[in-house]
């Protein structure tokens, strides 16, 4: 094989040919790209999140396709990115432009790539869940988020891929330095006798990660181009980079890492949120590239970073951030939340007594009350409105994702939104009338919702329930055969729909009623038991 026989790459050749990345030449890692990629037909799809490892592994998969004859670049790579829709603004920017690079520096080199940005479906994103269903911040016990807004998006985009080719190979820049855990999962599934892994969960799919020895020098160095050497100096010994090659921040495909560079020394955050494909890999965590409405941890400091070093405009999104934190915090959430789950129960909590499990008189909160989902959603559209007023244009929710919302609201288990009060919410914050058409809109109004709430009480019923009731009906209503609308009657009139002190002094109550009968069976019991110690005594069996 010829390795960098491309004229394209006469200004990449100085440089690839004498530097040493984990103690081996760079031509080398190009050249095992390469013999990796021309073993077989499988096609590429290369885990791109627009931090320093995936842009370094994408940097040296570029390196190895220019190096090769145009007729060896037989497959397809496919460069995906993951995009939640509440990423960093600076980041989304970022990713959207490399992207678009990547592409057109493809096409201009004749090299079989190409870019795609995947997202979550629109009733599975933040906004939906949060917003919509009521989901709660995401915390480390409740980590909701990954799976619906990363690996399902993902996972879906590699099996139409495996549909269509019948295999495929992923490739990460995973690093074993950067993530331990990670690197041992991958070792784990590793195919002996060879450089791929086996993908944990999705079939037909292989892992392949090239600079997995490679060290945070070694990827900061291919992204700037330049010579790293060893000196000595009054504080120790250090490394410090050359401008040798005159390719400094350079990507092959067009445009400056120098923006990569900046994200990262602008901020605290020293790690990058990977394409995560599935849930051995780490969480984003404290890193620079993940979301900004990310709860997970306590302090966003990367954010806090950014904008102690010229971004002020982008405060706003970290007090709605820290905002939401607040709202799980054990001593709040009965404040912002139902005390009813979405499945209509209340759900005591139980400590561990003797190996025995004790219900107790606490409980575990349900989803958002829906006043204060409101407020959050006319918080983020005043904010969206703002940024777009001072010329940021950002959309920090998307038209779909209002519908999504809305179908919630108005289908909501325990509070339906018979108001329909997103359309107006959005009307007054945007000044703007969307095409609601495409929801089923609810026959009732504020006038008999009031009612209901005036007339319920005297009658001694739940108005929300009597809202759900009417709302079976009207579903079922006019149809053929109504099966099933007794079912559905009973499970309602049987969840908890009292307020959170009334149900706990009926649960109280019914728990003293079975102390009291236990009670009693265990007295009958003893006498019995002092009746046949007497008769024995006298000799009656």
């Amino acid at each position: 094989m010829t390795l960098l026989n491309q004229f394209d790459l006469d200004d990449y050749i100085d440089f690839i040919e004498e530097e040493k990345f984990s103690g081996r030449q760079l031509s080398e890692f190009v050249a095992d790209t390469q013999r990796v990629y021309m073993a077989d037909k499988r096609p590429w799809v290369i885990g791109y999140s627009g931090g320093k490892d995936s842009s370094a592994v994408m940097t040296l998969v570029y390196f190895a396709l220019l190096g090769l004859k145009p007729e060896d670049r037989h497959k397809p790579v496919f460069v995906v990115a993951s995009d939640t829709l509440v990423e960093t603004p600076m980041v989304v920017d970022h990713v959207n432009k490399s992207l678009k690079l990547i592409e057109e520096g493809a096409k201009r080199e004749g090299l079989p790539i190409t870019s795609h940005k995947v997202v979550p479906k629109s009733n599975n994103t933040f906004w939906a869940n949060l917003l919509g269903k009521g989901y709660p911040a995401p915390t480390r016990n409740f980590r909701w988020c990954t799976e619906r807004m990363k690996i399902d998006p993902v996972s879906t985009f590699i099996k139409e891929r495996v549909s269509e080719y019948d295999e495929v190979i992923v490739v990460l820049g995973s690093r074993s330095q950067e993530s331990a855990s990670r690197a041992q999962v991958i070792k784990k599934h590793k195919i002996d006798g060879s450089d791929l892994a086996v993908h944990t969960t999705l079939a037909n799919a292989f892992i392949y990660t090239p600079i997995d020895t490679w060290s945070v020098d070694d990827v900061w160095k291919i992204l700037r181009l330049c010579h790293l050497q060893t000196q000595e100096g009054p504080y120790g010994t250090r490394n410090k980079w050359f401008d040798k090659y005159d390719l400094e921040w350079e990507a092959p495909w067009g445009g400056k890492n120098l923006t990569l560079w900046n994200l990262y020394k602008d901020s605290s955050g020293q790690g990058e949120c990977p394409l995560v494909i599935d849930e051995t890999t780490p969480s984003c965590g404290n890193s620079r590239f993940g979301c900004w409405t990310c709860t997970v941890v306590t302090k966003d400091r990367a954010m806090e970073s950014l904008i102690q070093n010229g971004e002020q405009w982008m405060e706003p999104l970290l007090k709605f951030r820290n905002i939401l934190s607040r709202s799980t915090s054990p001593k709040l959430k009965k404040k912002y939340r139902n005390h009813i789950r979405r499945d209509g129960r209340l759900a005591f909590k139980t400590l561990k007594e003797d190996k025995e499990r004790v219900l107790t008189d606490d409980y575990t909160t349900g989803p958002y009350l829906l006043k204060y989902r409101k407020l959050a959603m006319r918080m983020l559209l005043t904010m969206q409105k703002r940024f777009n007023d001072q010329g940021h244009n950002m959309e920090l929710i998307t038209v779909p994702e209002l519908h999504a919302v809305r179908h919630e609201w108005l289908n909501d288990p325990n509070e339906p939104d018979w108001e329909d009060s997103l359309p107006l919410i959005v009307k007054e914050v945007l000044g703007i009338e969307l095409d609601w058409t495409i929801d089923d809109a609810n026959q009732f109004s504020l006038t008999e919702g009031e009612l209901i709430d005036e007339l319920a009480p005297q009658y001694g019923v739940s108005a929300h329930m009597i809202r759900k009731l009417i709302d079976v009906e009207r579903e079922m209503s006019g149809l053929a055969r109504r099966t099933g609308i007794f079912g559905r009657i009973g499970r309602l009139i049987q969840q908890d729909w009292e307020s959170a002190e009334a149900i706990i002094a009926s649960n109280l109550e019914i728990r003293q009623s079975q102390m009291r009968q236990s009670n009693e069976v265990k007295a009958l019991e003893d006498e019995l038991k002092q009746l046949n110690k007497l008769l024995s005594m006298e000799g009656i069996s």
